[in-house]
């Protein structure tokens, strides 16, 4: 964050230090005026006592505003500082003290940064002029002195060095730990930004991590109950007509209805599994997939819709290449959403093909039935959910009706594994 946007405002718990601050100078400055009184600091040119309370409260008092009105402190406590100096007032301690941590607070709590520079090299270069001038008139008073003759590092000399060195490592440090406060300041706010910001993506991610795991659960609830329920009810219906004219087929058709429901027990059985797994919170991993169907299985798939009454036909081109357990998944959940929506929509006599091609870098899936036209396509939760798949590993899909009747369903996925298919694969499955 660049400083000049930065805005540093005093809480309660600052504005109530302040006032504690303020107290404490005003004890100590107290027991120094009377120490100070009592030792004859300034010898016969001092001031009296009650001068040297009145310079305390004066540059005390205002510490207690300091951090809401840093320059109009500042340059208060800097005029009484003048006053007591050049007026001999004897206290001297608390009113260097008084003045360091105004000018410190000017740099570490004003606002207006430049402002800030200006007010502290202000007082600063009137301070340092202030100094030269009593230095000054310090020598002319003491020119008629002996020790003035000793040399160039005299005694006084060597005082007038010191008293600048140490003058200017008071000014130094004052606007030095200043800047240091207000610069540490404003990187604590950005840190704090930075976390906060962090901390909001950080529930974002969650929150689309959660959205993700929905939508593939979803996706294989609906794959699961459609594929099985579809068959049982197919098979269900052929076996209530068949029951007086074929008893035996109706048996096999009873029989493929057990089968059916114990295939769809096992797969929500599986499903549960997965999703009640301790782990990182996410279903299925590259070495224990969620679902254990592939490529392979889809003759499974063909089999098992020829069984329910759809003439069936299932063919492999090309030579068979291994694939990552997301794409052989997607395929098979593909290839049992389209088959099953041919059962559901294609009527009487309809028939289906499904192919299996390979190519050098991608595989293709293909399932076609005849029958019924279709007009107007009307999306579902099926074809979004064949969509998705396709586009979790990185490939394409195309959803048609066929001009002479029935509809196509071809897919198309890369043999390697992609980048987006890396980062999805582990949400989608």
């Amino acid at each position: 964050m660049p400083d000049s946007t930065f805005t540093r405002a005093p809480t309660p718990r600052d504005l109530r230090q302040d006032l504690l601050l303020a107290a404490v100078m005003l004890v100590g400055g107290i027991i120094s005026a009377g120490l100070s009184t009592v030792a004859r600091m300034y010898g016969d040119e001092q001031a009296p006592m009650w001068s040297a309370l009145l310079v305390v409260v004066g540059v005390t008092a205002p510490l207690a505003a300091r951090r809401r009105w840093p320059a109009a402190v500042a340059v208060l406590i800097s005029v009484i500082y003048f006053v007591s100096v050049t007026f001999h007032v004897p206290e001297l301690y608390v009113s260097n003290i008084s003045m360091f941590i105004a000018l410190y607070t000017i740099g570490a709590w004003m606002r207006n940064r430049r402002a800030a520079m200006l007010v502290r090299v202000g007082i600063i270069l009137g301070m340092f002029i202030w100094l030269i001038i009593v230095m000054y008139r310090d020598a002319i008073d003491e020119a008629g002195k002996a020790d003035m003759a000793a040399g160039l590092f005299s005694p006084y000399v060597a005082v007038m060095m010191i008293q600048l060195l140490v003058n200017g490592l008071y000014f130094g440090g004052a606007y030095y730990f200043g800047e240091r406060s207000w610069h540490a300041a404003v990187q604590r706010l950005a840190l704090e930004e930075r976390t906060r910001e962090l901390e909001e993506a950080r529930e974002v991610t969650a929150a689309q991590a959660v959205a993700l795991d929905r939508v593939r659960i979803a996706r294989e609830l609906h794959d699961v109950v459609a594929h099985h329920v579809s068959v049982m009810g197919v098979q269900a219906g052929a076996a209530r007509l068949m029951v007086e004219q074929d008893p035996a087929q109706a048996k096999r058709m009873l029989a493929g209805i057990e089968d059916a429901s114990r295939e769809a027990i096992g797969d929500f059985r599986q499903l549960l599994e997965t999703l009640r797994a301790p782990g990182d919170g996410t279903v299925g991993t590259d070495d224990e997939p969620s679902s254990t169907f592939g490529l392979d299985d889809i003759a499974d798939l063909a089999q098992s819709s020829r069984d329910a009454g759809l003439p069936t036909d299932y063919t492999v081109i090309g030579d068979p290449l291994p694939v990552s357990s997301t794409v052989g998944v997607n395929l098979y959940r593909i290839a049992q959403e389209a088959l099953t929506n041919a059962r559901r929509h294609a009527g009487m006599g309809a028939t289906a093909d499904v192919r299996v091609r390979y190519s050098t870098d991608a595989v293709e899936l293909e399932v076609v039935n005849t029958g019924r036209s279709v007009g107007t396509l009307r999306p579902g939760l099926g074809q979004l959910g064949m969509r998705e798949r396709a586009l979790a590993s990185g490939g394409s899909i195309d959803l048609l009706p066929r001009p002479q009747g029935g509809f196509r369903v071809r897919a198309s996925m890369p043999l390697g594994r992609t980048g987006f298919e890396s980062n999805a694969e582990r949400v989608v499955r």
